[in-house]
């Protein structure tokens, strides 16, 4: 498996793992430690811990979503200037959170400059 795979499975796992018990700032922390352990280069910093967090929110929140046939994702959606669309909520949850972990994932990389080698 190359540098990438792992590091979207890493982030992936550590996101799941730490929404268990930690605030919806977990997953940042997953993008952190992924990109602190598996080093990426160029626009892969952000890009792969984006697509990861990304599957990651808009999976989760379809899930839960699904459980009560979008009933809050609908009142929501209408709130927000969606068109009372909860699948386009979704999306747009899971881009803020990829965004989010994009940023994470460029800290990282950019901590892990400053470590010792």
């Amino acid at each position: 498996m190359n540098t990438k795979t792992v590091n979207f499975i890493i982030t992936f796992i550590l996101a799941l793992v730490f929404s268990f018990f930690l605030p919806w700032w977990s997953v940042m922390t997953a993008a952190i430690i992924a990109a602190l352990l598996f080093e990426l280069k160029g626009f892969a910093v952000f890009y792969i811990p984006f697509l990861s967090i990304f599957l990651f929110w808009t999976l989760y929140s379809f899930i839960l979503s699904n459980t009560n046939d979008f009933t809050l994702a609908k009142k929501i959606a209408v709130l927000l200037p969606l068109g009372g669309n909860p699948y386009l909520l979704i999306l747009v949850t899971g881009v803020i959170g990829g965004i989010a972990a994009g940023i994470a994932g460029i800290f990282g990389k950019q901590c892990k400059l400053l470590l010792p080698h």
